[in-house]
C-alpha cells in the first residue's frame, strides 16, 4: 500500500512521541527537550533526547534516532503498516485506503482574454468629516478620481491589482507612535460601517458583475519576460506548500494597500510586528482575485478549497473583504486561512479555509507554531484568534485556539504533554460555559494523575483580548495563576443546576460526578478521590479508609510506613491468613506478565517470582509477620487482646518499641469506630513495593544486568497501573453505596 508522503508527515508531526517513548523510559524535561536513559541500550546516565517540537529521538550513546514511525518500528517491533495504524488512531488522521490526492498538482496555461471593463463597486464608507481625497465626494462617488487612481496604481503595481476606489473611503494619515491610534476612526466605526451588499449578488457572475469587478488578470497585465515566465513553468506540478505560502503573501501585501483593512487591526491594538509575526493579511473584492493573481494554479486553488464553483457552474473565492489569519501547522507552514468578516453584520462572522489534503482542522491549534517558537512552557485554551494574539503581543505565550471546532482528545493529550497543566479560558456567557463543559468531557480520558486541569473565566464578561486592553498583562497573567481547579469546576458549574437544598439536587448531582469520573483513565486516583470530595461537600460521612489514615496522623505523623504497617497488622493480624504480598502479585498479574521475546529467553526461571518479606530487609517488619503467622492459629477474638498475645511473642528489643506506640493507636482507631483496615494495608504492602523495586532499580544502574533492568522496569510499570486500577474500583463502590 502507497502512502502519500505528506500523510506521513502529518503522522509523525501529530504524534505523542513524549507519550509514545514514556511508556518504556522515564523522560524529564531538560529545557526546549526531553531526556532520559536510552531504552535501546543500558546506560548509566541518560543520554537519550526528544525534541517535541520537531517530533524526533535522538540518544548519543548509541547514536540511534527517528521519528514517531521509526520508534515504532524498532523498538515495539511494529511492521511500518503496523506502525502508520497505530498513530492513524492515535491522532485521528485517516490512512487512506485508495490512492488519494497528493500535495502536488497540475499546473495549466492560462487562456488569454480581453480586459474586462472596470466597475463601480461599491466599498464599504465609514462617515466621518474628512474629505478623504482632492475632488472626491465624502460618499466617493467622484468616479473620475476612482478611475484615475486605479489606473495608475495598476501601473504601478500590476502584480497586486489593487483597487483604489477602497482608499478613496479611508483617511490616509498613518499610524505615529507619539500619537497612538488618534488620528483613525474607532473600532465602532469599522463595525458600524455601511457595507453595501450590491457587490455580494447571490450568484456570483451575474449580468450586472462582469468578471470580479475590475482585477484584471495578472497575465494581461505582465510584460513579455513574465509571460516567458508563465509559459516556462505552465504544466509543470505545483506543490500546494508553495501555492499556500504564495497566497499568504498575497494576502499580506493587500493589508498594507488596504487602509481600512489595515486599521481594523490596528484599530483592535495589533502592532506591525504582530502583523508580520502572524503573517495578518486581507482577502480583497472580488469574484475571482485568486484566479487572476495565480492564473496556473486553478487546480491547486480548487484542491485547497479557496476556489469554489457555484451551482450554476462558475469559479468564485471563499474569501472575499475579509482580514486574514495565516494557518500554520507545526513546522510553521501555511496549511490554510481564516478570513473574518469586517462588519459585524456580514454572516458567517468567520470563515475557514476547508480541509484540503494538507489542512485538517481538527488536528491544528492557531497559535501552537509561534508558541513553541517563544519555548512557550504554560499552555492556554482560548475561544478566538485574536485572543491568541492578544496574548501573544502581551508577552504570554502559549495560548492557542481550535480551528471552529472543540478542541478534542488528541490536541489537549499534546498540551498536557508539554506542561502537566493545562488552562481552558472561555466566555463567562452560557455558550462559552457550554463549550469549558463539553472540553472537561474531551479531556477526562487524558487526565492522568499526573495531569491537571484549570478552568479560567474572566470577570465581568471579558474575553483575554478586551481583559489585557482594560487591565494590562500582569492583570492576566494574575488572572491565569488563579484559575479554578479541576474538582472546584465541576462542583461550581453542576450545583449551579441543580438545588443543593433538596436530597434530590444533591443526587443528581453526584450521579453525574459518577458518570463524570467513569471516563477517566483506568487505575485512576482522581475519581476515587473526586468522588469522596463531592460527596463530602454534599454532607456525606468519610470512607473508613479515610478515617483510619487520620488515625494514624493524629496518633503519630512521623511513623514510617513500616511502622505504621506493624500497627495494622497488630490490629488486623488476620489480614496476613492471606498473604499480601502474595495477593498483590497474583491479583496484579505480575506473575503473568508477559516478556519480549528476547528477554524471556535469557531470564532467570524465577525472574517473576513475589517479593518475600525477607526481600524488604526490614527486621522489625519480618519479626511481626513471622510471629503472627506462627501464632495466628491461637489469637483470641478481641482485637486488644490478640495485640498483647502478638507483642508478648516477639523480640524482646522490637516488643518494646511496638508496645509503647500500641495503647495510642489503638484508641485513636476505637474513637473513630474503625472496624477493618484492608485497604490501609493494601496500600502500605504496596508502597513498600513500590519501594523496593525502585531500590532494585537503582541497584542495577550501578552493577548493569540489562535483561533484569528491563524486567524490573515492567514490572513498576505494571505495579503501577493495578494500583491505579484498585483506587478506580474503591471508588465506583464507594459511590454505590452512597447512591
Amino acid at each position: 500500500m502507497s502512502i502519500p508522503n505528506h500523510i506521513l508527515e502529518q503522522l509523525n508531526s501529530q504524534a505523542d512521541l513524549i507519550s509514545i517513548i514514556g511508556k518504556h523510559t522515564t523522560l524529564k524535561r531538560a529545557g526546549s527537550e526531553y531526556k532520559g536513559c536510552c531504552p535501546f541500550h543500558g546506560e548509566k546516565s541518560p543520554s537519550f533526547y526528544v525534541n517535541p517540537q520537531k517530533n524526533i529521538y535522538h540518544c548519543f550513546g548509541c547514536s540511534v534516532g527517528g521519528n514517531a514511525i521509526s520508534f515504532l518500528r524498532d523498538y515495539e517491533n511494529l511492521t511500518f503498516i503496523e506502525a502508520v495504524n497505530e498513530l492513524s488512531k492515535q491522532t485521528g488522521i485517516e490512512v487512506p485506503k485508495e490512492e488519494q490526492q497528493n500535495v502536488s498538482y497540475q499546473r495549466r496555461t492560462p487562456k488569454p482574454i480581453a480586459p474586462p471593463p472596470v466597475h463601480n463597486v461599491p466599498s464599504p464608507t465609514i462617515e466621518h468629516s474628512k474629505v478623504n481625497q482632492d475632488g472626491a465626494n465624502q460618499d466617493g462617488t467622484n468616479q473620475d478620481s476612482y478611475r484615475n487612481n486605479y489606473q495608475n496604481n495598476r501601473q504601478a503595481s500590476h502584480q497586486n491589482n489593487v483597487d483604489q476606489s477602497d482608499q478613496n473611503h479611508i483617511d490616509q494619515s498613518s499610524y505615529d507612535d507619539a500619537q497612538g491610534y488618534d488620528n483613525f476612526p474607532p473600532l465602532e466605526a469599522y463595525e458600524s460601517a455601511s457595507y453595501s451588499m450590491d457587490s455580494y449578488p447571490s450568484e456570483p457572475y451575474s449580468s450586472n458583475h462582469a468578471d470580479d469587478g475590475g482585477y484584471l488578470p495578472v497575465w494581461l497585465t505582465d510584460n513579455d519576460a513574465s509571460m516567458a515566465s508563465i509559459d516556462q513553468n505552465a504544466d509543470q506540478d505545483g506543490n500546494l506548500y508553495d501555492l499556500l505560502e504564495q497566497i499568504q503573501q498575497f494576502y499580506q501585501h493587500n493589508l498594507h494597500t488596504h487602509p481600512h483593512a489595515k486599521q481594523y487591526f490596528l484599530s483592535r491594538g495589533l502592532t506591525e510586528e504582530t502583523f508580520e509575526t502572524f503573517g495578518l493579511g486581507y482577502a480583497p473584492f472580488g469574484w475571482q482575485h485568486l484566479e487572476h493573481q495565480f492564473p496556473q494554479d486553478i487546480e491547486g486553488l480548487k484542491a485547497l478549497g479557496l476556489v469554489r464553483q457555484s451551482e450554476s457552474g462558475r469559479d468564485y473565492d471563499l474569501l472575499r473583504d475579509r482580514v486574514i489569519f495565516p494557518i500554520r501547522d507545526n513546522q510553521g507552514r501555511t496549511i490554510g486561512f481564516g478570513g473574518r468578516a469586517l462588519d459585524d453584520e456580514v454572516k458567517p462572522k468567520y470563515i475557514n479555509s476547508s480541509d484540503s489534503p494538507v489542512f485538517h482542522k481538527q488536528h491544528v491549534l492557531y497559535g501552537y507554531y509561534e508558541s513553541r517558537q517563544q519555548r512557550a512552557n504554560d499552555w492556554l485554551v482560548v475561544e478566538g484568534y485574536m485572543d491568541v494574539i492578544a496574548l501573544y503581543q502581551a508577552g504570554i505565550y502559549g495560548a492557542v485556539a481550535s480551528m471552529g471546532t472543540a478542541i478534542n482528545e488528541s490536541q489537549i493529550s499534546r498540551l498536557l504533554t508539554l506542561n502537566p497543566t493545562l488552562t481552558l479560558s472561555f466566555d463567562g456567557d452560557s455558550a462559552g460555559q457550554k463549550a469549558a463543559w463539553r472540553t472537561l468531557e474531551v479531556a477526562l480520558p487524558v487526565l492522568a494523575d499526573d495531569k491537571e486541569l484549570r478552568f479560567l473565566t474572566l470577570p465581568n464578561n471579558h474575553d483575554p483580548d478586551t481583559f489585557i486592553k482594560s487591565h494590562g498583562s500582569d492583570a492576566m497573567r494574575e488572572q491565569i495563576s488563579q484559575a479554578m481547579p479541576l474538582s472546584q469546576y465541576i462542583f461550581a458549574y453542576l450545583s449551579e443546576r441543580y438545588d443543593m437544598s433538596l436530597a434530590e439536587g444533591k443526587a443528581k448531582l453526584m450521579s453525574q460526578v459518577r458518570s463524570l469520573t467513569t471516563a477517566l483513565p483506568k487505575g485512576s486516583s482522581f475519581r476515587y478521590l473526586l468522588n469522596n470530595d463531592v460527596y463530602q461537600k454534599l454532607g456525606g460521612r468519610r470512607s473508613q479508609n479515610v478515617e483510619a489514615k487520620d488515625a494514624l496522623l493524629d496518633f503519630d505523623g512521623d511513623m514510617t510506613i513500616s511502622q505504621q504497617l506493624q500497627l495494622c497488622f497488630l490490629f488486623q493480624p488476620r489480614a496476613l491468613i492471606d498473604d499480601p504480598i502474595e495477593s498483590i502479585w497474583q491479583q496484579s498479574g505480575l506473575t503473568r506478565l508477559q516478556l519480549p521475546a528476547h528477554i524471556q529467553k535469557k531470564a532467570a526461571s524465577d525472574a517473576l517470582r513475589a517479593i518475600a518479606w525477607e526481600d524488604l530487609q526490614d527486621a522489625a517488619l519480618l519479626n511481626v509477620v513471622t510471629t503472627i503467622k506462627r501464632c495466628i492459629k491461637y489469637l483470641p477474638t478481641d482485637a486488644n487482646a490478640a495485640a498483647h498475645f502478638v507483642l508478648s511473642n516477639l523480640d524482646q528489643s522490637h516488643q518494646v518499641t511496638l508496645s509503647s506506640s500500641w495503647g495510642g493507636f489503638y484508641r485513636a482507631l476505637t474513637a473513630r469506630n474503625v472496624l477493618s483496615l484492608d485497604d490501609l494495608i493494601e496500600e502500605l504492602v504496596s508502597s513498600l513495593l513500590e519501594r523496593n523495586i525502585k531500590k532494585k532499580m537503582q541497584e542495577l544502574i550501578k552493577n548493569p544486568d540489562h535483561i533484569k533492568q528491563a524486567i524490573v522496569r515492567m514490572q513498576a510499570q505494571h505495579l503501577s497501573n493495578w494500583l491505579r486500577a484498585q483506587h478506580a474500583e474503591r471508588s465506583s463502590q464507594m459511590v454505590t453505596v452512597q447512591s
